[in-house]
């Protein structure tokens, strides 16, 4: 217990509770004389030494069940409230609705054969298999194994999930590669090919409320596991940062690490990398001003010399790019793309011209609300839009594409260069790989600010990886660091 509490109190410190060595000795104490036994007294204790703000309470009450709570709800046995003639057709019915579930499956592979549908069939496919798994410890009333809850956080991304937010995002995503969205629907089919094979009224209502109370354990499991796993990773990334000390932290900082106070700090700095980035570009032009020789302008200029090359003409590059910015606003992302946003149009005088669309389940044009304000302002004005807010699995980037086309493809020409601002996670919907190829061919370029690690490219519902042949250049903007450096290679166009 001496080390649980000890883990505890690291995870307090990562979530940003400040606990001295002293405190941590008073929960000890206060911890030994009371003991561990009642739970309710362990749990007053510890809060009482730990805690000294109000604030830090919400904190220190979701991470204390993590730490000190049971591992696995209880769950029931509900082949045991069943006759065996009532459990061979549970058996039969279930059997027959996931052969209906495979072979739809099976007929959509058939189907189509384009890669977003052998995509989406082979996670289909795989979610059946997990299926299979999640029916047999739900009438057992087994909890999920360490193995397979390990296995869906990995092809979730819950080695990137740090805050409350994220973690009920790898929540959902877990419950779909488990299978539980597919549970849901055989839930609702079951009752109907029960009765019609003659189990009586009374057993099914019996069977479906326990299963129901089964599947809120499995959740509760699914949910403790992430909010355990990410507590973890928070302390041991708090440790190294601790133990390696970075310059200039706060630029190094990931962005979905940022507390509201750090976050405030790196807006005042935005005036200061904004000028950086002018002074860097005002250099370029300066540098390039001069150009390469133009032989045919040249010779027709100084032809009223008789040929002598009395002045010199150049070709000169404009270096001011023409610019749409797409951006994922999805709760995710929008730390990034608010401080993304705010750096391109303190810089407009260096950008020819700027379009700019944020998405969610579908598009929506926001260069008017910064035209019409300074940025600080647009961006709470667009954070605010009732059709730019975030919801449950509502990420759609194909739909938003599909918007792009039909109604601002005029914004996109020979000379733009297109600017996608997102993770290219899509919820398993169709990412419109057709109208990506329609964008880079209408562009200049077309350029990709991700902030996930390329070795979660691909992972869950991750789009990137196809989308990458459709890029120029993808760009990594985790912290402010690296959106800077992005930047600066945007106006180089």
């Amino acid at each position: 217990m001496d080390q649980r509490i000890v883990e505890f109190i690291a995870g307090l410190r990562a979530a940003g509770i400040r606990v001295s060595i002293a405190e941590s000795q008073d929960a000890f104490n206060a911890t030994g004389f009371l003991g561990v036994q009642n739970r309710q007294d362990f749990r007053h204790s510890l809060r009482s030494t730990l805690v000294k703000e109000a604030n830090d309470q919400p904190v220190f009450d979701d991470l204390f069940p993590l730490y000190f709570g049971t591992d696995s709800p209880p769950m029931l046995n509900l082949n045991d409230d069943l006759s065996p003639e009532e459990q061979q057709m549970l058996q039969q019915a279930l059997r027959a609705l996931l052969e209906q579930m495979r072979q739809q499956n099976q007929q959509g592979q058939q189907g189509n054969n384009n890669q977003f549908s052998q995509s989406r069939n082979q996670a289909n496919s795989r979610q059946l298999d997990s299926l299979m798994q999640l029916l047999q410890a739900l009438l057992q009333g087994q909890n999920l194994s360490d193995e397979a809850l390990d296995q869906a956080g990995q092809q979730s991304g819950l080695q990137n999930a740090r805050r409350p937010h994220e973690q009920r995002w790898v929540e959902s995503r877990m419950m779909r590669e488990l299978g539980m969205r597919l549970l849901e629907e055989l839930m609702k089919q079951l009752p109907d090919l029960l009765k019609q094979m003659g189990m009586s009224q009374q057993s099914i209502d019996q069977l479906m409320d326990g299963m129901e109370e089964n599947k809120e354990a499995l959740a509760e499991q699914i949910s403790r596991y992430v909010g355990r796993r990410a507590a973890e990773q928070r302390t041991q990334e708090d440790n190294q940062n601790r133990d390696t000390p970075q310059p200039d932290d706060l630029m190094h900082r990931p962005f979905d690490r940022l507390s509201e106070e750090e976050a405030d700090e790196l807006r005042h700095e935005v005036r200061r990398l904004v000028a950086q980035l002018r002074s860097r570009a005002a250099l370029r032009r300066k540098r390039d001003k001069s150009g390469v020789l133009d032989a045919k302008k040249t010779i027709r200029t100084n032809l009223r010399y008789g040929g002598v090359p009395l002045e010199l003409k150049y070709k000169r590059r404009h270096l001011k790019p023409k610019i749409v910015l797409i951006c994922d606003l999805s709760t995710s992302m929008r730390n990034t793309v608010s401080f993304l946003l705010r750096m391109v149009y303190e810089l407009q005088d260096q950008i020819s011209s700027t379009h700019s669309f944020g998405f969610v389940s579908d598009l929506g044009n926001i260069t008017e609300d910064f035209a019409e304000h300074p940025p600080h302002e647009a961006l709470e004005i667009v954070l605010a839009r009732p059709d730019l807010q975030p919801g449950y699995y509502s990420t759609d980037l194909g739909n938003s594409l599909n918007t792009l086309m039909a109604r601002f493809a005029d914004t996109i020409d020979h000379r733009t260069t297109v600017v996608f601002v997102g993770d290219a996670r899509n919820n398993y919907r169709d990412p419109r790989l057709d109208l990506m190829e329609q964008i880079q061919r209408r562009s200049k370029r077309v350029i990709w600010f991700n902030p996930e690690h390329p070795r979660q490219w691909g992972s869950g519902d991750s789009d990137m990886i196809d989308y990458l042949p459709l890029a120029n250049a993808v760009h990594r903007v985790s912290n402010m660091a690296e959106l800077t450096q992005a930047i600066d290679k945007l106006l180089t166009a």
